[in-house]
């Protein structure tokens, strides 16, 4: 986000949207198992540090982008290696999974804007 911008983006609102649905995700899965309590404070960990006038996490702000891919990409990868992908079972997953794609496609997108 450009530090002069007060105004969010349709890519930022969309970042928002699907942060907060994942988390919300992650927290409902098999309650209360940390693991899933953990990842979902990560991303609203993650989000707050994106959007919040927090200096360090403005002042270093294209590594708390890399900081969410990265998050989002280790879910993902997690989920692979010991995830339910049942059909229809495991269809939450692979939701929870379309949403961290494309919340990684927003971040690289709003990267890029904020480059220019």
């Amino acid at each position: 986000m450009k530090a002069n911008s007060s105004r969010l983006s349709a890519v930022q609102i969309g970042i928002i949207i699907l942060t907060l649905a994942t988390a919300l995700i992650h927290f409902s899965l098999l309650f209360p198992d940390t693991l899933f309590i953990l990842n979902g404070l990560g991303y609203l960990a993650l989000l707050a540090a994106y959007f919040l006038p927090i200096d360090l996490a403005r002042n270093n702000h294209n590594l708390v982008r890399w900081l969410f891919i990265i998050f989002a990409v280790v879910t993902i990868l997690g989920w692979i290696a010991i995830g339910d992908k049942s059909w229809p079972g495991g269809a939450l997953g692979y939701l929870t999974k379309l949403i961290e794609v494309v919340l990684i496609t927003l971040l690289v997108v709003d990267g890029r804007q904020s480059e220019s």
